[in-house]
């Protein structure tokens, strides 16, 4: 089978013929349906600091996906060649598909483990499938699992991107009141149709909303700082993005509102399971655009200039 292969860090990915994986005992083989494409690919490529997460080259990247098994091995009865499932990235072991020594879906087959199968319900496409596993899964456990949003909470995000689209509209589905920060005018035209209580540049624009919640999705340093102005008394920010590795925030008024930060990062199979549940009815669509496989090299470099508006999924199959 061919698939794109990385080769390290300022090297070109190539499509090249490799041997298609094989289910050993507690393994299972999918083919690949929908992988998405994600920044952080465009980092292994452009930035040596992830090397680091590649102890093995060349191999498949590609963390967001959903197929069908088709092969299973010995101790996983439970699962079924035909079934339908999403592949939860993370696995106990540290290794990860597409990264690590597990090739991920820039390729039509991939090996898993118990630890990233989830079953997805007919009702989802595979397309939205894939976006759930790493965008979906990162936004919903940060605002849920790590920030409880829950019905009547008031809720601030920040940055309304690929993640914190989909964590916004997470928040609206649960009941929350939900305000949120963006620098591009015409993301925050999209206010209404993921369903806000108000848009601006900057979250302290809804300091007097007495915020419970706030989430950063964009992490710039001066996005954090903003956040800590804006939570009400006893609130609690729950920093995702990465934007700037450092920030300089008020402690002052961290000890005065007794804030609370937590750190939030990707999620586990039990919180994509919830997402699944949730995205059933058909409410959560955040922008998919939809590539061929041939096209992932050009993908990842729409990325790299920041010309994409929500996920970019390549389909094998929909």
């Amino acid at each position: 089978m061919k698939s794109w292969r990385f080769h390290g860090t300022g090297k070109p990915l190539t499509l090249d013929e490799v041997d298609p994986p094989h289910a050993g005992e507690g393994e299972a083989v999918v083919d690949v349906k929908a992988a998405g494409l994600c920044h952080s690919d465009v980092s292994a490529l452009d930035d040596p600091g992830w090397m680091t997460s590649f102890p093995r080259l060349p191999m498949t990247l590609g963390h967001e996906n959903a197929g069908v098994i088709s092969e299973v091995g010995p101790g996983m009865d439970h699962w079924k060649v035909g079934d339908r499932v999403g592949l939860a990235p993370a696995m106990p072991d540290a290794d990860a598909i597409g990264y690590g020594a597990w090739d991920g879906g820039y390729g039509p087959k991939v090996r898993a483990t118990d630890a990233n199968l989830v079953r997805l319900p007919d009702e989802i496409s595979f397309a939205m499938g894939a976006m759930a596993t790493d965008a979906g899964l990162t936004s919903y456990h940060a605002m849920v699992a790590r920030g409880g949003a829950k019905k009547d909470m008031r809720v601030g995000v920040i940055g309304l991107g690929g993640l914190g689209y989909i964590g916004a509209r997470i928040a609206v589905l649960k009941g929350a009141e939900v305000y949120a920060a963006e620098l591009n005018p015409e993301t925050r035209a999209r206010a209404a149709e993921i369903g806000l209580a108000g848009a601006a540049e900057s979250i302290t624009e809804f300091a007097d909303r007495d915020l419970e919640l706030i989430v950063d999705y964009a992490g710039f340093g001066t996005t954090t700082a903003q956040a800590v102005e804006a939570l009400g008394q006893s609130g609690t920010l729950v920093q995702v993005g990465l934007g700037r590795t450092e920030s300089t925030v008020n402690t002052f008024t961290i000890v005065m509102k007794q804030l609370q930060i937590l750190g939030s990062l990707s999620g586990s199979k039990q919180d994509l399971t919830e997402l699944y549940e949730l995205m059933r009815g058909g409410h959560l669509n955040p922008p998919i655009n939809r590539i061929t496989p041939e096209d992932i090299p050009e993908g990842l470099d729409r990325l790299r200039k920041g010309e994409v508006t929500g996920r970019i999924i390549a389909l094998y199959e929909d």
